[in-house]
Protein backbone atom coordinates (compact mmCIF):
# COMPACT_ATOMS: atom_id res chain seq x y z
CA UNK A 1 0.00 0.00 0.00
CA UNK A 2 1.02 3.31 -0.39
CA UNK A 3 2.64 5.46 2.46
CA UNK A 4 -0.59 7.77 2.59
CA UNK A 5 -3.79 6.89 1.98
CA UNK A 6 -6.40 8.25 -1.01
CA UNK A 7 -9.01 9.08 1.15
CA UNK A 8 -9.32 10.28 4.81
CA UNK A 9 -11.58 11.23 6.38
CA UNK A 10 -10.76 12.73 9.80
CA UNK A 11 -13.55 13.64 12.51
CA UNK A 12 -16.43 13.68 10.16
CA UNK A 13 -19.88 15.44 10.97
CA UNK A 14 -22.93 15.86 8.96
CA UNK A 15 -26.33 17.46 10.11
CA UNK A 16 -29.46 17.97 8.60
CA UNK A 17 -31.19 20.26 10.55
CA UNK A 18 -31.56 18.80 13.84
CA UNK A 19 -30.93 15.38 12.63
CA UNK A 20 -27.05 14.36 13.07
CA UNK A 21 -26.12 11.15 10.03
CA UNK A 22 -22.32 11.30 10.27
CA UNK A 23 -20.60 11.86 13.67
CA UNK A 24 -16.94 11.75 14.25
CA UNK A 25 -16.32 9.42 11.75
CA UNK A 26 -12.84 8.36 10.80
CA UNK A 27 -11.38 6.28 7.86
CA UNK A 28 -8.62 6.11 5.75
CA UNK A 29 -8.73 3.75 2.58
CA UNK A 30 -5.20 3.18 0.65
CA UNK A 31 -4.61 2.62 -3.00
CA UNK A 32 -4.81 -0.55 -3.62
CA UNK A 33 -7.39 -1.56 -1.62
CA UNK A 34 -11.87 -1.75 -1.27
CA UNK A 35 -13.90 -0.92 1.65
CA UNK A 36 -17.66 -2.59 2.13
CA UNK A 37 -19.50 0.05 4.09
CA UNK A 38 -22.31 -1.59 5.79
CA UNK A 39 -25.01 -0.29 7.55
CA UNK A 40 -29.17 -0.18 7.90
CA UNK A 41 -30.47 2.82 6.16
CA UNK A 42 -29.96 6.04 7.54
CA UNK A 43 -26.86 5.01 9.22
CA UNK A 44 -24.97 7.50 6.83
CA UNK A 45 -23.04 5.40 3.93
CA UNK A 46 -24.78 7.30 1.13
CA UNK A 47 -23.88 10.68 3.19
CA UNK A 48 -20.39 9.50 3.32
CA UNK A 49 -20.25 8.98 -0.41
CA UNK A 50 -21.87 11.88 -1.13
CA UNK A 51 -19.43 14.42 1.23
CA UNK A 52 -16.47 12.27 -1.01
CA UNK A 53 -17.43 12.87 -4.08
CA UNK A 54 -18.42 16.77 -3.51
CA UNK A 55 -22.03 16.29 -3.83
CA UNK A 56 -22.47 17.55 -0.28
CA UNK A 57 -20.48 19.85 2.05
CA UNK A 58 -19.62 18.40 5.60
CA UNK A 59 -20.43 20.06 8.63
CA UNK A 60 -17.12 19.69 10.58
CA UNK A 61 -14.25 17.27 9.69
CA UNK A 62 -12.34 17.14 7.00
CA UNK A 63 -12.47 14.15 3.73
CA UNK A 64 -9.15 13.87 1.75
CA UNK A 65 -9.44 12.32 -1.92
CA UNK A 66 -6.03 11.94 -3.49
CA UNK A 67 -4.53 15.00 -1.35
CA UNK A 68 -7.53 17.27 -1.84
CA UNK A 69 -10.27 18.05 0.26
CA UNK A 70 -13.64 17.80 -0.71
CA UNK A 71 -14.76 20.95 0.49
CA UNK A 72 -12.39 23.12 -0.55
CA UNK A 73 -10.56 21.65 -4.09
CA UNK A 74 -13.88 19.95 -5.47
CA UNK A 75 -12.76 20.46 -8.61
CA UNK A 76 -9.85 18.45 -8.18
CA UNK A 77 -10.90 15.78 -6.22
CA UNK A 78 -14.10 15.09 -9.48
CA UNK A 79 -10.87 14.30 -12.00
CA UNK A 80 -9.85 11.76 -9.28
CA UNK A 81 -13.02 10.37 -8.97
CA UNK A 82 -16.05 8.07 -10.26
CA UNK A 83 -19.09 7.82 -8.79
CA UNK A 84 -21.71 5.38 -9.54
CA UNK A 85 -24.77 6.16 -7.67
CA UNK A 86 -27.69 3.91 -6.82
CA UNK A 87 -29.70 5.33 -9.43
CA UNK A 88 -28.29 5.16 -13.27
CA UNK A 89 -27.99 9.51 -13.63
CA UNK A 90 -28.78 9.04 -17.63
CA UNK A 91 -30.39 11.02 -19.47
CA UNK A 92 -33.26 9.70 -21.21
CA UNK A 93 -33.49 11.52 -24.07
CA UNK A 94 -30.05 11.10 -25.55
CA UNK A 95 -28.16 8.52 -26.79
CA UNK A 96 -25.53 6.45 -25.13
CA UNK A 97 -22.85 8.11 -26.78
CA UNK A 98 -24.16 11.26 -26.08
CA UNK A 99 -24.77 10.41 -22.39
CA UNK A 100 -21.50 9.41 -22.34
CA UNK A 101 -19.44 12.43 -24.21
CA UNK A 102 -21.85 14.83 -22.22
CA UNK A 103 -20.34 13.05 -19.02
CA UNK A 104 -16.46 13.41 -20.37
CA UNK A 105 -17.29 16.86 -20.80
CA UNK A 106 -18.37 17.38 -17.55
CA UNK A 107 -14.85 16.00 -16.59
CA UNK A 108 -12.99 17.95 -18.13
CA UNK A 109 -12.07 15.45 -21.14
CA UNK A 110 -11.95 15.04 -24.48
CA UNK A 111 -12.13 11.75 -25.54
CA UNK A 112 -11.28 10.40 -28.59
CA UNK A 113 -14.22 8.36 -30.26
CA UNK A 114 -12.05 5.30 -30.80
CA UNK A 115 -12.24 5.76 -26.55
CA UNK A 116 -16.26 6.88 -26.69
CA UNK A 117 -16.43 3.74 -28.63
CA UNK A 118 -14.25 2.04 -26.45
CA UNK A 119 -15.47 2.67 -23.39
CA UNK A 120 -19.08 1.28 -24.72
CA UNK A 121 -17.65 -1.82 -25.77
CA UNK A 122 -16.19 -2.55 -22.03
CA UNK A 123 -19.62 -2.41 -20.76
CA UNK A 124 -21.23 -4.67 -24.14
CA UNK A 125 -23.48 -1.14 -25.12
CA UNK A 126 -21.60 -0.56 -28.38
CA UNK A 127 -24.53 -1.53 -30.59
CA UNK A 128 -26.74 0.45 -28.68
CA UNK A 129 -24.14 3.63 -28.66
CA UNK A 130 -26.69 5.65 -31.10
CA UNK A 131 -30.05 4.25 -29.08
CA UNK A 132 -31.77 7.09 -27.25
CA UNK A 133 -31.73 5.71 -23.11
CA UNK A 134 -35.80 5.85 -22.81
CA UNK A 135 -35.65 2.29 -24.56
CA UNK A 136 -33.11 0.72 -22.24
CA UNK A 137 -33.69 -1.40 -19.48
CA UNK A 138 -32.82 -1.10 -16.25
CA UNK A 139 -29.54 -3.29 -16.43
CA UNK A 140 -28.38 -1.44 -19.91
CA UNK A 141 -28.93 2.14 -17.79
CA UNK A 142 -26.52 0.87 -15.07
CA UNK A 143 -24.08 -1.08 -17.05
CA UNK A 144 -23.85 2.54 -19.29
CA UNK A 145 -23.02 4.36 -15.79
CA UNK A 146 -20.23 2.03 -15.28
CA UNK A 147 -18.68 2.99 -18.56
CA UNK A 148 -18.14 6.48 -17.07
CA UNK A 149 -15.44 5.44 -14.81
CA UNK A 150 -13.93 3.46 -17.83
CA UNK A 151 -13.50 6.20 -19.83
CA UNK A 152 -12.11 8.61 -17.19
CA UNK A 153 -9.89 5.87 -15.12
CA UNK A 154 -10.24 7.57 -11.97
CA UNK A 155 -7.68 6.96 -8.96
CA UNK A 156 -11.02 6.22 -6.39
CA UNK A 157 -14.10 4.83 -7.27
CA UNK A 158 -17.32 5.66 -5.26
CA UNK A 159 -19.96 2.67 -5.62
CA UNK A 160 -23.29 2.89 -4.27
CA UNK A 161 -24.90 -0.88 -4.54
CA UNK A 162 -22.95 -1.01 -7.30
CA UNK A 163 -23.89 -4.71 -8.52
CA UNK A 164 -27.87 -3.55 -7.98
CA UNK A 165 -29.77 -4.19 -11.51
CA UNK A 166 -27.17 -5.85 -13.42
CA UNK A 167 -27.50 -9.38 -14.75
CA UNK A 168 -24.76 -12.16 -14.38
CA UNK A 169 -22.45 -11.31 -17.01
CA UNK A 170 -22.43 -7.87 -16.02
CA UNK A 171 -21.67 -8.74 -12.38
CA UNK A 172 -19.10 -11.28 -13.41
CA UNK A 173 -17.39 -8.54 -15.45
CA UNK A 174 -18.00 -6.07 -12.70
CA UNK A 175 -15.73 -8.04 -9.87
CA UNK A 176 -13.02 -8.51 -12.54
CA UNK A 177 -12.91 -4.77 -13.31
CA UNK A 178 -13.10 -3.99 -9.35
CA UNK A 179 -10.11 -6.29 -8.85
CA UNK A 180 -8.37 -4.80 -11.54
CA UNK A 181 -9.05 -1.83 -10.50
CA UNK A 182 -7.32 -2.78 -7.16
CA UNK A 183 -4.27 -4.04 -8.54
CA UNK A 184 -3.88 -0.99 -10.70
CA UNK A 185 -3.86 0.88 -7.04
CA UNK A 186 -7.07 2.68 -6.99
CA UNK A 187 -8.94 2.77 -3.88
CA UNK A 188 -12.67 1.58 -3.99
CA UNK A 189 -15.56 2.60 -1.08
CA UNK A 190 -18.67 0.70 -1.72
CA UNK A 191 -21.96 1.43 0.50
CA UNK A 192 -24.25 -1.94 0.30
CA UNK A 193 -26.75 -3.84 1.93
CA UNK A 194 -25.53 -6.99 0.48
CA UNK A 195 -23.76 -9.60 1.10
CA UNK A 196 -22.59 -11.44 -1.99
CA UNK A 197 -20.15 -9.74 -4.63
CA UNK A 198 -19.30 -6.36 -2.82
CA UNK A 199 -17.97 -8.40 0.08
CA UNK A 200 -15.91 -10.36 -2.04
CA UNK A 201 -14.40 -7.71 -3.74
CA UNK A 202 -14.01 -6.13 -0.52
CA UNK A 203 -10.47 -6.13 1.69
CA UNK A 204 -12.30 -4.64 4.74
CA UNK A 205 -16.01 -4.35 5.97
CA UNK A 206 -17.29 -1.19 7.78
CA UNK A 207 -20.19 -1.17 9.96
CA UNK A 208 -22.07 2.29 10.69
CA UNK A 209 -24.18 2.38 13.21
CA UNK A 210 -25.42 6.09 14.42
CA UNK A 211 -23.02 8.11 12.35
CA UNK A 212 -19.96 6.86 13.27
CA UNK A 213 -17.71 3.24 12.73
CA UNK A 214 -18.97 0.70 14.56
CA UNK A 215 -16.20 -2.14 13.53
CA UNK A 216 -13.96 -2.11 11.12
CA UNK A 217 -12.05 -5.33 10.34
CA UNK A 218 -10.39 -7.14 7.51
CA UNK A 219 -12.91 -9.17 5.49
CA UNK A 220 -11.20 -12.14 5.74
CA UNK A 221 -11.26 -11.99 9.81
CA UNK A 222 -15.73 -12.33 9.70
CA UNK A 223 -17.50 -15.36 7.74
CA UNK A 224 -20.84 -14.82 5.81
CA UNK A 225 -22.74 -15.66 8.99
CA UNK A 226 -20.89 -12.87 11.18
CA UNK A 227 -21.11 -10.78 8.65
CA UNK A 228 -24.91 -11.31 8.36
CA UNK A 229 -25.36 -11.40 12.60
CA UNK A 230 -23.42 -8.01 12.64
CA UNK A 231 -26.06 -6.55 10.33
CA UNK A 232 -28.46 -7.72 12.16
CA UNK A 233 -27.87 -6.73 15.32
CA UNK A 234 -26.82 -3.44 13.91
CA UNK A 235 -30.27 -3.16 12.69
CA UNK A 236 -32.22 -4.19 15.77
CA UNK A 237 -30.06 -1.38 17.99
CA UNK A 238 -31.10 1.21 15.08
CA UNK A 239 -34.66 0.33 15.78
Amino acid sequence: MAADPLIRVSGLRKTFGNRRVLDGLNLDVYGGEAVAVLGVNGAGKTTLLKILATVVRPTRGIAIVAGHDCAKDAEHVRRDIGLVAHGSYVYEDLTALENLRFWATLAGLRPSAAALAGALATVELDRAADERIRTFSAGMKRRLSLARFVLVRPRVLLLDEPFGGLDQRAKKWLEEHLASFKAGGGAIVMATHSFGRELAVADRIVFLAGGAIALDTPRGALSPDDVQRLYALHAEDAC
